[in-house]
Formats: C-alpha cells, sequence, structure tokens
C-alpha cells in the first residue's frame, strides 16, 4: 500500500450543521483533514488508517450523499496551494490585528502583531475552522509569558507555535498522528520556535504538569483524556478546550463541573464552543 495515499469524501447536498455534524464525527475515526465549500464537503484520511466498517456506520444511521476515491499526497497540496487564502485573528475586545496565519507563498502582513506561516497538508489547525479561529482568538485573552504548555492534538503546531510567540518558555506538543507530527514539525521549523517539544502519543504523558492546556480536538477524545488533562493541572492551571459544538454545551459542561474544572469563560462561533476552565 502506498503510504502517500488518501481516502477521499466528497460529500455533496449538506448545509451548514450537517457539515459541522460530518466534521465532528469523521475526527473521531481518523479523517484529519477538512475542505468545506457551499452544500459539500471533502474529507480525507491516509488510506492506511482508513476503517471502512466504521465509516460505513455513521453513512448508515445519517444516510449523507457521498463519493469515495484515492488520491496521492501532491494532489491535496497543489489543490492546497491553490486554494489557501490568509486568516485573520483579531483581537475579541479591541478588534486590533492579532494573528496572521499564512502559507509561505503570502507576504506577511505587517499590521497583525504577529506572523505564523504553515503548511498544513492533511493535517487540522490553520485557522479556517471555527475551533481553531476560538483558540487563537482565546489564546490572546491569556497569559503565556514565562508560562508551561501543553498543546494536546498540535495538528499543524499553529497553537504551539503562538504559545511561543506570546511568551511561553516551555511547550509539549503532543499528536497520535505521524502525518501530524512531521508536518508540526516542519511548521515548527519554518517559524524558528525553539520552545517546542514534539511528542507522538494518544494522551498526555504522566508526568507532565503545565500552567497552561490547549486542547483543540474533540468532545469524545477529551472526555476519554480528562483524567489525564487533571493530572497534567498543577492547581491552578488554565484549560483551554475547543472542538465542541453548541448541542453538546450542556454535557460539556457537566463532565468539567464533575471534574471539579471551574468553568471561567465561554466563547461561540458558528456551531462551535471554546470553553476556558481553571482546575
Amino acid at each position: 500500500m502506498n503510504n502517500n495515499e488518501y481516502v477521499q469524501i466528497i460529500f455533496t447536498d449538506i448545509n451548514d450543521d450537517q457539515t459541522e455534524i460530518l466534521i465532528a464525527l469523521l475526527s473521531n475515526i481518523g479523517f484529519d483533514g477538512f475542505e468545506e465549500e457551499k452544500d459539500s464537503l471533502k474529507a480525507f484520511t491516509p488510506l492506511a488508517q482508513f476503517d471502512e466498517l466504521l465509516f460505513n456506520s455513521i453513512i448508515d444511521i445519517n444516510t449523507f450523499k457521498y463519493s469515495k476515491s484515492i488520491i496521492k499526497e501532491q494532489n491535496w497540496n497543489e489543490k492546497w496551494e491553490a486554494d489557501f487564502e490568509p486568516v485573520k485573528v483579531f483581537a475579541q475586545h479591541s478588534s486590533k490585528p492579532f494573528v496572521y496565519i499564512r502559507a509561505s507563498f503570502h507576504e506577511p502582513d505587517t499590521a497583525f502583531e504577529y506572523d505564523i506561516e504553515v503548511t498544513p497538508k492533511m493535517s487540522f489547525g490553520t485557522g479556517h475552522h471555527a475551533t481553531t479561529y476560538l483558540m487563537v482568538e482565546q489564546m490572546g485573552e491569556l497569559d503565556f509569558k514565562g508560562k508551561s504548555v501543553i498543546d494536546f492534538g498540535t495538528g499543524t503546531g499553529v497553537l504551539a507555535i503562538l504559545a511561543e510567540k506570546l511568551g511561553a518558555t516551555s511547550i509539549l506538543a503532543i499528536d497520535c498522528d505521524d502525518w501530524s507530527i512531521n508536518n508540526a514539525k516542519e511548521n515548527i521549523d519554518v517559524n524558528n520556535c525553539e520552545a517546542i517539544n514534539l511528542f507522538k502519543a494518544e494522551t498526555i504523558p504522566s508526568g507532565n504538569i503545565a500552567d497552561i492546556i490547549l486542547a483543540n480536538i474533540n468532545l469524545n477524545i477529551i472526555a476519554g483524556n480528562i483524567d489525564n488533562i487533571k493530572k497534567a493541572s498543577n492547581g491552578g492551571t488554565k484549560i483551554l478546550f475547543s472542538g465542541i459544538m453548541l448541542h453538546n454545551e450542556t454535557q460539556f459542561t457537566n463532565m468539567l463541573e464533575k471534574n471539579d474544572m471551574k468553568i471561567i469563560k465561554l466563547c461561540k462561533r458558528e456551531n462551535w464552543l471554546a470553553i476556558l476552565a481553571v482546575v
């Protein structure tokens, strides 16, 4: 099997709510690349880890129209380079230009306080999706100077990169996917970051404690790792969650409260939530 081949699923005749549901469901079974268009969604996963039975169980329940094909890695990169537009994130309260996320073929925009260059390839996290945008926006409200950070589910590494630019001195960036680890390393290097330690793992390794934890994943993965997230907290650790859909708000906040996590702030964008909590 060619390790550079990917499964591409194209869903058609879907609305925005259905798109958000599909992204959440497919993220749970290993899909980590998404391209949203009007009335359609393209989803990507490495062919080697595609589980057709799990995929079919999702489709059987939800009856979405779709087509499936196998694509090469270079096809994705060419498409991405043709379509990628810079992401502009503004400060929440002042609306000042905050973070500019761009590709190498875009010029920096000096109006923005922070410039981040990324090549996402198949990894999740460019700022285009509401969850990453929310994380970046809310990171601007936190004090990272001199702090230790865990980025759980780093994807492209964009949040870890921003954490270092905001002054964090020690960052552990974790992902379970080889492609994401390799892609994050490329992006970390091109942004001249030195405080980020990449680690491939399914969860936060024991013995790691952080002042700030970033978890932009999804409800199921967060719920399955909530104990390890607590163990990585030092009594005062701030945890910024995203990847939570609006209709799961009560379920998620109840879970946090049962685990003695105090909710400080809740923000919404489109159909998604970001929640800041403290242990």
